[in-house]
C-alpha cells in the first residue's frame, strides 16, 4: 500500500535511519512506531513537494531559506524536548517519555508568526570577534562548546545531550 505515492519501504528505510541518528545523537524517537511513521510519511511528502523534509506539523512556505527553522529536526527541537518531554510533532521525544515516566503531552508553538519571521540570513544579528579584533562574521545565535570533545553548537542553549560524545547539557560552555 503506498500513501500519496510513497512505498511502505521507504518509510521504513526512513523510520530506520532516523531511528539509528537519534540514537547516535542522544536523542529518541517517539514509542509508538505507527505515530512515527505517519510523522514520516509527511516527511517524505513535505520532501516530494518542496525538496526538503519541512515539519509535517507545521505549514511550509515551501523556500527553504524561510523554511530552514522547520526543517526536521527543527531549531525548536531541544528547546521542546527540555521543556515538555517532546518536539513540537511528537517525533523526538524524552527518555522520561520512552520509559513511560511521563506522558507527551501538547507544545505550544515557539516558531515565531510569519509577520515576525525572515530569512536565516535576516535573522543573523550577532557580530562576534574573535582573537585580534577579526570579525567571525554574524551570527543569529550563541555558540556553545563541549568541554569533553569540543563540538560546537549555534543555538539559543547548548544541546541536552553533546551529539558526538554524550555529555550532558552542564559540560557546554558559551564559546561565542
Amino acid at each position: 500500500m503506498t500513501f500519496t505515492g510513497i512505498s511502505e519501504q521507504e518509510v521504513d528505510r526512513a523510520y530506520d535511519s532516523l531511528k539509528n541518528d537519534a540514537l547516535d545523537g542522544g536523542y529518541r524517537l517517539n514509542p509508538d512506531a505507527e505515530f512515527v511513521k505517519n510523522l514520516i510519511r509527511g516527511l517524505l511528502k513535505n520532501e516530494q513537494r518542496y525538496g526538503y523534509r519541512a515539519c509535517p506539523c507545521r505549514l511550509a512556505s515551501g523556500k527553504m531559506e524561510v523554511d530552514l527553522d522547520i526543517v526536521c529536526p527543527c531549531d525548536y527541537r531541544d528547546s521542546d524536548i527540555e521543556e515538555y518531554g517532546a518536539c513540537y510533532c511528537a517525533l523526538y521525544v524524552s527518555e522520561a517519555i520512552t520509559d513511560g515516566t511521563r506522558k507527551v503531552a501538547p507544545v505550544p508553538e515557539r516558531r515565531p508568526p510569519r509577520s515576525q519571521r525572515g530569512t536565516m540570513k535576516e535573522r543573523a544579528v550577532q557580530t562576534v570577534a574573535v582573537g585580534g579584533g577579526t570579525t567571525f562574521g554574524s551570527l543569529p545565535f550563541p555558540v556553545w562548546r563541549c568541554k569533553v570533545c569540543g563540538y560546537l553548537c549555534a543555538r539559543d542553549q547548548p544541546p541536552g545531550i553533546c551529539p558526538v560524545c554524550k555529555a550532558k547539557k552542564d559540560r557546554f560552555e558559551r564559546f561565542l
